[in-house]
């Protein structure tokens, strides 16, 4: 694995001087690179929407295992009311449950609000917290929907099955076999580690970070460029843990397909398994095309997209194998 400046110096050129500090990995048939700008490769940054992946991968790896049945229920395993009770895990990791985008309450429209004004997290609850606000939600139509409250449930109930935590599941599942030493699960401020990167919105100003337990399985996992390459690698080769979960099953949107919240279709002229990611401070993209063995992953302490960005340098990787 190296590390070097041409990396992040392309890296750059394709984001523009608004991304004062990201990390950046691109894995290629010959190389694992690795780099950041305005921090260390060590230092871990937050994953948004990728950790739905990542809740993906050991969704599959309980299956494998026999903890969870293909046809499992919510009910199974996690206190829920009954019209959730019979949802399929399944449904949940491809978005087709029904569920909406959140979990009610009568202050969801303040805590965005309070997202937008201040930079404050707007998912504060513990997994008792989040049951609790599940009274009164009811699937709606079956077909495909993002829901980071279907995922942050998939998380839960997996890692009920396994009769421990989703952060224990990510660091005993994916961290440990892999070697990912920045790789982990803050379920408050307070576990944040030293080398943690802060979260800075579109203006730059600091904002707070995303650690809590309730939203962990749909947007918890940080991780550093070293890290994610690793896993890139993993991915790549079918080593990770529930590695199924790359596999397409089902329709998504336009000419996307999706397997365990993972999303494969055309990008730039190649077929690219990917997610992208959003938190009140950072964006991030992580991607592989397999066809060509190439990875990439770009997370920017910032509320400005890297999709495009990342999209390139994955392309370009492409082109030169």
């Amino acid at each position: 694995m190296s590390a070097g400046s041409a990396l992040a110096t392309q890296a750059g050129a394709l984001l523009g001087s608004k991304h004062p500090t990201y990390v950046v990995a691109l894995v290629t048939p010959g190389d694992d690179e690795v780099d950041a700008v305005g921090a260390g490769v060590h230092g871990d940054v937050e994953l948004g929407s990728v950790s739905k992946g990542v809740t993906g991968l050991l969704w599959r790896d309980a299956i494998t295992r026999g903890e969870l049945a293909d046809d499992a229920v919510l009910g199974d395993h996690l206190d829920v009311p009954a019209a959730l009770a019979g949802i399929r895990l399944s449904a949940l990791a491809t978005h087709t449950s029904g569920l909406p985008r959140l979990a009610g309450g009568a202050d969801v429209l303040a805590r965005t609000w309070q997202l937008w004004r201040s930079g404050r997290n707007p998912y504060r609850e513990d997994l008792a917290g989040l049951l609790a606000r599940l009274d009164g939600v009811v699937p709606g139509r079956t077909g495909p929907s993002y829901s980071n409250l279907g995922f942050q449930l998939l998380g839960h109930a997996v890692a009920a099955a396994a009769a421990t935590t989703y952060a224990d599941l990510v660091a005993t599942r994916i961290a440990a076999p892999l070697g990912l030493v920045d790789t982990y699960v803050p379920t408050s401020t307070d576990e944040l580690r030293p080398g943690a990167v802060a979260p800075r919105n579109r203006a730059g100003r600091e904002v707070e970070p995303w650690a809590n337990v309730a939203l962990a399985p749909a947007g918890g996992v940080r991780s550093s460029a070293t890290d994610l390459a690793v896993l890139l690698r993993a991915m790549l080769e079918g080593t990770v843990a529930g590695a199924e979960a790359l596999e397409p099953v089902a329709p998504f949107t336009g000419r996307m397909r999706i397997g365990a919240g993972w999303l494969t279709g055309p990008l730039l002229r190649r077929t690219v398994t990917w997610h992208n990611g959003g938190t009140g401070g950072f964006r991030s993209f992580v991607a592989i095309d397999r066809e060509h063995g190439v990875g990439v992953a770009l997370v920017s302490a910032s509320t400005r997209s890297v999709d495009g960005a990342a999209a390139r340098l994955l392309a370009e990787a492409g082109d030169r194998t």
